[in-house]
C-alpha cells in the first residue's frame, strides 16, 4: 500500500508542472496582442473575438484566453479584418476550420437542436417537478 502511495504521490509530482509547459517557447503571432491601428478595424475585431470560444479554454472566448492558440486566432481574425474581410465572412471561415463550437452562438441546424432544445426541455422538466412538490405539500 504504502508502494502504491508513493508511486502515485511521484506521479502527481511529474504531472505538476505540465500546464506550466503546454504554450510552446515560439514568440506570439504578431497581431495576437497588438491592436490594428485603424480603430474601426480594431473595434470589429474586438467584437468578433468577443464571440468566438477558445479551442483550449472552452469557457474563455480568444478576446479572453491567455491560451497560445487564442493568440494565433486573434492574430488570424485581425489579419483577415486587415485585408478587408467581414466579421461575417471570418466567422464563417472560424466555423468551417474549428466546427460550430466555436461560436458562442451556433446557428440552429440538425447538429445544434439538442443545444437549443436542452435548455427548454430542462426548465420544464424542473417547473413539472416543482409543480409536483408544490401539491404535496399543499395536502
Amino acid at each position: 500500500m504504502r508502494r502504491a502511495l508513493a508511486l502515485m504521490s511521484l506521479l502527481l509530482l511529474m504531472l505538476a508542472p505540465a500546464p506550466a509547459m503546454a504554450d510552446s517557447a515560439m514568440p506570439a503571432a504578431a497581431l495576437a496582442d497588438t491592436q490594428l491601428a485603424d480603430p474601426k478595424q480594431e473595434a470589429q475585431a474586438a467584437a468578433l473575438m468577443e464571440t468566438l470560444r477558445c479551442v483550449v479554454c472552452q469557457g474563455q472566448s480568444i478576446a479572453d484566453s491567455d491560451a497560445e492558440i487564442a493568440g494565433d486566432m486573434r492574430a488570424m481574425v485581425r489579419e483577415r479584418i486587415q485585408r478587408g474581410e467581414t466579421p461575417d465572412q471570418i466567422r464563417g471561415w472560424m466555423i468551417e476550420r474549428y466546427g460550430e463550437w466555436i461560436s458562442y452562438d451556433p446557428p440552429l441546424s440538425g447538429r445544434t437542436a439538442l443545444l437549443w432544445i436542452a435548455p427548454i426541455v430542462l426548465l420544464g422538466a424542473g417547473v413539472w417537478l416543482a409543480r409536483g412538490r408544490f401539491r404535496r405539500r399543499a395536502r
